[in-house]
């Protein structure tokens, strides 16, 4: 019984260290409450003054009748370039590839009435006539010849509008 005795004690022992360091906060207690008065009752500092606010210049815009530097340009201008891609055609099998991966592989036929043949990059080979289009950029065929096949290529100027662009594909020598 005597181990128990001692936790006891020293239980006790200690709740009344606990009590004791606890009625010692409230020692000084008048001190602080003394300077937070003493801290009240003195004159608040000045507050800065206001920055002065600076004068700026007025300005008036005078452009309105001026033409708007990013807005489109109007469909209503004269254009002597009237040439666009159809939107609704129908696109062609070669139109999918560009122009320099396309090879002319020959002709079949003769005279007015020769057709060109053309291989792709799916290495599929397809046959052209005058009027046909191929490339990406909405490339017509004009002639078909034994030794080349003539294009005439739409290409957008930067402008808004549309140049014709001459091209075309040659037989390779073999």
């Amino acid at each position: 019984m005597a181990p128990s005795m001692t936790r006891k004690a020293m239980s006790g022992l200690l709740i009344a260290a606990i009590a004791l360091s606890l009625s010692a906060c409230t020692r000084g207690k008048r001190d602080l409450e003394a300077w937070v008065a003493e801290v009240k009752a003195r004159p608040a500092p000045p507050l800065d003054p206001l920055p002065v606010m600076k004068q700026f210049e007025t300005f008036e815009y005078a452009a309105q009748d001026m033409r708007d530097p990013f807005a489109q340009p109007s469909a209503d201008r004269d254009s002597s370039n009237a040439l666009r891609p159809d939107p609704n055609r129908r696109k062609e099998v070669l139109e999918a590839f560009p122009l320099d991966s396309l090879d002319m592989v020959g002709t079949i036929g003769g005279g007015a009435d020769v057709v060109g043949l053309v291989m792709g990059p799916d290495r599929v080979t397809h046959r052209v006539r005058a009027g046909n289009y191929l490339g990406l950029n909405d490339g017509r065929i004009t002639a078909v010849y034994e030794d080349r096949i003539e294009i005439v290529e739409l290409v957008p100027d930067g402008a808004g509008d549309w140049l014709e662009r001459q091209a075309r594909i040659a037989l390779e020598d073999n």
